[in-house]
């Protein structure tokens, strides 16, 4: 994930200037304006992000706004809070009161609002994309992906009904032992900006169903897709201030991590934050599960499908600009398959790069022009440090988005020790390194300090069950590119990816959410009042 995500507090200055809704073409700001007229939590043509707090969207008081600008064109569409301290004292206590009879309604009534919220975001997944499209860049299809992927979670907790079942076990003769899962109370949720709409739906779903509250605080980068969430949460029957949103960067992560009320965060971002919200609030005695960075590798064999490999490669580096937690940043060519690697730089120029809403635009921009800096420095170094430049992506030209944050495709070769190879470049980069064997290449990723995933293409079973077994990361994909688990199961990265020993989403999310509680009672039988009711007429004997 981004690596300088809760240090940024960009607050809005009068000397930097935008351009207006004129700056979009004519089909982004018709989705503009359509976003603007029909929600009321969000805005994309230059009005302003609103809290939402008690059921309600309320207009902030504060004097810190965030500009959100659309990175093919730097186009002000928003401005959004930084959520005051009264503001967040509000959502709290609103998530607060609303537990007292969230608690206690029946699993079947939790359970019906995720029906009603997988239908409204089914309908309203146009709305959620061309608010990513706007604000975070990605190009349309991969923006409904990032919805779709988020629908996925709430469709898995409709089966809340079998999922929340507990246990129970007569231990000892009318003695029994009784296990069951209550709601932890008030839960947060901060929220990066490469997937608005996935991650706030990796929590708000499971959270809810389980009984909890929850205060959601999505980047104040792009805040439009969580904003409409919020408004689908209530249109699907949601309680008021069973979910709240609040807004911003570094003062109210660290509310979130203190507020007593609050009894557990989740957390997707990059290293630093993670670190910090991770430390502070466990500190706090909360519970915390964080996804962290990531260096993802891909390992080559000669004996693979070349097509299926270097096509899902490609696919893997490139989708969302790379700005993907699991976007395959490494390539490890094995033994004959370095052959590969110039049609590997051929085939990745070949990339339409575009604005989002372009016909056939395989990627975007990057969030921001601070992000762009960033990767291009890394590209830089490469070369800086005695590496190769395959496919400079670094001075891209993309007609009519002359002001947008864009890096093309770029395949750079190096080594081990080189700053492109050590650190997450969060952009549309794959680092080539070369080793002469299998056993080579696991010892690279096994080395690497993160473990999020790591995927083989061979032909061979005996080579994928060697790599399966002896890789040291969360989640392998054999011939799959991007390995994440549907959320019938669970997240599973490791090493340096995460922190907290709880992950999202499937099993796991149940009992991130939920404590056990354990029950013995003894009823004895010979105890029962169990008189027979007399039939016969009274003699008043």
């Amino acid at each position: 994930m981004s690596i300088t995500r809760l240090a940024r507090i960009p607050l809005r200055t009068p000397s930097r200037t935008y351009a207006t809704t004129a700056g979009l073409n004519a089909l982004a700001r018709q989705k503009a304006e359509n976003i603007s007229a029909n929600w009321k939590g969000t805005n994309a043509t230059g009005g302003n992000t609103k809290n939402f707090i008690g059921g309600a969207f309320v207009e902030s008081k504060t004097t810190q706004w965030h500009d959100v600008v659309d990175p093919s064109t730097q186009t002000l569409l928003t401005r959004v809070p930084e959520t005051t301290m009264d503001e967040f004292d509000q959502a709290v206590d609103a998530a607060s009161q609303a537990f007292k009879s969230w608690s206690k309604q029946s699993v079947l009534a939790r359970q019906r609002f995720a029906i009603e919220l997988q239908h409204q975001i089914r309908q309203n997944a146009d709305a959620l994309a061309n608010s990513i499209v706007l604000e975070q860049g990605k190009t349309l299809a991969d923006a409904h992906g990032d919805v779709l992927r988020g629908l996925q979670v709430v469709e898995s907790a409709v089966g809340i009904t079998s999922n929340l079942l507990g246990e129970k076990l007569e231990v000892s003769r009318d003695m029994d032992t009784e296990v069951r899962k209550v709601p932890l109370g008030v839960c947060a949720s901060i929220a990066p900006f490469n997937f608005p709409a996935m991650i706030p739906l990796w929590t708000i779903p499971l959270a809810t169903v389980t009984g909890n509250t929850l205060i959601l605080k999505p980047s104040e980068r792009d805040p439009g897709a969580a904003m409409i969430i919020a408004e689908l949460c209530a249109r699907a029957g949601l309680p008021e201030g069973v979910v709240n949103v609040v807004h911003g960067t570094a003062p109210v992560v660290n509310r979130i991590c203190d507020d007593e009320a609050i009894k557990a965060v989740s957390f997707v971002g990059g290293d630093r934050a993670g670190r910090h919200i991770y430390e502070r609030a466990t500190r706090n005695g909360k519970r915390v599960q964080a996804n962290l960075g990531a260096k993802n590798h891909a390992v080559i064999m000669p004996d693979a499908n070349r097509n299926l490999a270097l096509n899902s490669i490609i696919g893997a580096a490139f989708g969302a600009a790379g700005q993907r937690c699991m976007a395959v940043s490494v390539a490890v060519l094995v033994g004959t398959a370095q052959s590969w690697l110039p049609e590997l730089a051929e085939r990745a120029s070949k990339l339409n790069v575009n604005g989002g809403f372009e016909k056939g635009a395989d990627l975007g921009p990057l969030i921001s022009p601070a992000s762009k800096t960033r990767v291009t420095g890394l590209i830089n170094s490469c070369a800086d440090e005695g590496g190769r430049i395959h496919l400079d992506g670094r001075n891209i030209q993309v007609p009519g988005y002359t002001a947008g944050n864009f890096v093309g495709p770029t395949i750079l070769e190096g080594t081990v020790d080189m700053r492109c190879y050590r650190e997450e470049i969060f952009g549309p980069v794959l680092t080539v390194v070369t080793s002469d064997t299998l056993d080579d290449a696991l010892s690279i990723i096994n080395e690497n300090k993160y473990g999020n995933g790591a995927v083989i293409f061979t032909q061979s079973g005996a080579t994928a069950r060697k790599f399966e077994s002896e890789v040291n990361v969360g989640q392998v994909g054999i011939n799959v590119p991007i390995p994440v688990p549907l959320p019938m199961f669970a997240w599973s990265g490791n090493k340096g990816s995460v922190l907290g020993d709880i992950g999202f989403y499937g099993k796991s999310g149940i009992n991130f959410y939920t404590q056990n509680k354990t029950t013995t009672s003894l009823w004895r039988h010979e105890d029962a009042i169990g008189n027979k009711a007399s039939v016969d007429m009274p003699t008043h004997h």
